[in-house]
């Protein structure tokens, strides 16, 4: 992983830090672009295609929500952490003309519900599959954060619209619904902390992290 530091021509702005009368430098931020979406496996009941990853115009990173426990006690009332839940991710692809991209997303669906013979996975090992979404450092050199998901499935599928006045490219909207996210980050998890175990599972070599679980 690219070492990260500060942007040069900035470096004497930024807020000032303790007794430094000048500023702290900027660092060199992470851009929306640079950023890169694998299917693990499983998706379509195919091994790791790199279609999907090809036509990818857009995609959410995960949002973990936690509830709230309230505890009542004479005068006071106090907050505890509940379960959490990771809400749904979008993903947008281009429709390419050869029907590589919408032939994958069909049989995904299909895996998730036989729609010709009406009949449905006996398990979610039949139909779930894993993906990664990172974000590349922009020099070829490997990824700077890397999302985990596993266990997902779509919940909703948009074949988007045809129209006379647009020259947009034809796009495809999955609304993915996940068990768990996993946030990596280079050699170190993502607090700075040393993660004892749980290795990534890799698709490109030079990511060899460890990490946290929400």
């Amino acid at each position: 992983m690219a070492e990260i530091q500060t942007i040069e021509t900035t470096s004497k702005f930024g807020v000032p830090i303790g007794n430094n009368a000048t500023g702290s430098g900027i660092l060199m931020p992470k851009l929306k672009y640079r950023f890169r979406v694998t299917m693990l496996g499983g998706f379509a009941g195919a091994p790791q295609s790199t279609v999907l990853t090809q036509n990818v115009m857009s995609v959410g990173r995960p949002k973990i929500t936690y509830e709230e426990i309230v505890l009542d006690s004479y005068n006071s009332r106090s907050y505890i952490q509940g379960k959490h839940s990771w809400e749904q991710i979008t993903l947008m692809v281009r429709d390419d003309i050869t029907n590589q991209t919408t032939s994958l997303v069909g049989a995904q669906i299909q895996r998730q519900l036989n729609h010709y013979q009406q009949t449905t996975p006996a398990a979610g090992g039949d139909y779930k599959f894993d993906m990664h979404v990172e974000i590349l450092d922009g020099v070829n050199i490997g990824a700077t954060e890397v999302w985990f998901l596993e266990g997902c499935f779509l919940t909703n599928v948009d074949y988007s619209e045809s129209d006379y006045t647009a020259t947009d490219p034809v796009s495809i909207t999955m609304q993915i619904r996940y068990d768990n996210a996993t946030h990596y980050n280079g050699n170190n998890d993502i607090n700075g902390r040393t993660a004892g175990g749980n290795p990534m599972p890799q698709t490109t070599p030079s990511l060899n992290a460890t990490s946290i679980t929400a």
